[in-house]
């Protein structure tokens, strides 16, 4: 994928876009705070470099604990409040983007699923994905199941 990612929130008031620099691996995450947030089974996350994320449109802002003790950063459209993106003080440059605000969501399959001894018994993580209890332990293990690849330029 070199074509720069773009989405936005529901009521199109805020759109994005993101510069195909570097890609990472799409990741599932199970956990019971992505299980209530979402409102579903699993949250799907896309990272990128927030250096490469342009964005338009009025965002709030929460801020949460999670479970591995990182601040998360919150992002939201401010009038539908539908959530764009998060980021997290353990992870700094880089963001994840709710993958389903992607014009393209349909076409992202995720590499890995996170905090799977959470998920609904329901669900099938596929044999050829990663598969983990809980998450990486650090930014060396996050690199490993995100595995950045530099777009190759057009020029």
């Amino acid at each position: 994928m070199s074509e720069e990612l773009t989405g936005g929130c529901l009521c199109g008031a805020v759109r994005y876009s993101v510069k195909p620099t570097i890609r990472f691996e799409a990741y599932a995450c199970h956990c019971t705070d992505c299980q209530t947030r979402s409102g579903s089974a699993f949250g799907i996350q896309q990272s990128v470099l927030a250096n490469d994320l342009s964005l338009e449109g009025e965002l709030v802002k929460g801020e949460h604990v999670q479970p591995s003790g990182a601040l998360a950063g919150i992002y939201a459209c401010a009038k539908c409040l539908t959530r764009i993106y998060t980021d997290n003080n353990t992870r700094p440059g880089i963001v994840n983007l709710r993958a389903g605000t992607l014009d393209n969501s349909r076409d992202l399959v995720p590499a890995s699923h996170l905090w799977t001894v959470s998920k609904l018994p329901w669900v099938v993580i596929p044999d050829d994905a990663i598969n983990l209890e809980g998450q990486p332990a650090d930014q060396a293990g996050w690199l490993d199941i995100l595995k950045p690849t530099p777009v190759p330029s057009n020029g």
